[in-house]
């Protein structure tokens, strides 16, 4: 098959399955709408890009610190609209993701669970900038919802004194923990239900199952302590304040 026929049955294949979501949610009346398409597009349209760009990334190794530090601005700036409601919750989110993915890289690459080369640290930073981006979103969101919820037992707790930290706590220890439990649940099954993609990705590039089984235990962990420290940030500046969603509580 030639190269010209390969893309074009690939995209070909795609566009197939697309229209089965497309169809399948239509039937289900899920609401929405054409997104799973548009998903995909710019999926195709970014990773084109990246595949491209990462060409040059490889060939000059100095100019992955542009690649992260555009990584990590994109994932912040996501995280900055999906918190909005929160109080200072653009910044909050910004301070969540950069001190989650750079605690985490740090301590994987000095205690040298990784070689410290530019397609390691690519491919592990992308990794956990990501789950550092979900996990903003994901303790932000339970976090605002849970404080409306509680409201009455915050103002009560703000009553008899307390600060606004103390009146929180709780609820940000809750919200950290819901935000945790998938990625945990995914993590313990990894192996007997699922393979993860930086395992099968490691295989996929020449690496014996053992390289690719320590890979993949270095990506779990990483992206549990990212999302750990991402949380605890998060819920930590979130409830500094007794106006968590642009009002009070």
């Amino acid at each position: 098959m030639s190269v010209d026929l390969h893309y074009l049955w690939f995209g070909g294949g795609l566009l197939a399955m697309t229209a089965l979501t497309l169809g399948l949610g239509r039937w289900a009346r899920i609401g929405l709408g054409l997104f799973p398409l548009w998903a995909m597009l710019r999926a195709v349209v970014q990773l084109t890009a990246i595949a491209l760009l990462l060409r040059g990334i490889l060939a000059v190794p100095w100019t992955v610190a542009a690649f992260v530090v555009v990584m990590l601005s994109t994932a912040s700036w996501t995280a900055m609209g999906r918190l909005n409601e929160l109080w200072h919750g653009r910044r909050t989110a910004v301070l969540g993701v950069l001190s989650g993915a750079l605690v985490t890289l740090v301590v994987i690459f000095a205690l040298r669970l990784v070689d410290f080369q530019v397609r390691y640290l690519v491919a592990v930073a992308g990794i956990i900038i990501g789950n550092s981006m979900s996990a903003a979103t994901l303790a932000g969101r339970n976090f605002l919802r849970s404080a409306r919820a509680h409201s009455t037992e915050v103002e009560a707790w703000l009553s008899l004194g307390a600060t606004p930290a103390r009146a929180h706590e709780e609820i940000g220890r809750e919200a950290v923990r819901e935000s945790l439990l998938p990625n945990l649940d995914q993590t313990k099954s990894t192996g007997l239900v699922t393979l993860p993609g930086a395992f099968v990705g490691a295989l996929f590039g020449g690496a014996s199952p053992a390289q690719a089984a320590q890979f993949q235990l270095v990506v779990l962990a990483g992206i549990a302590l990212t999302m750990t420290v991402t949380g605890l940030v998060v819920t930590r500046l979130a409830g500094r304040t007794p106006y968590v969603a642009h009002g009070r509580v």
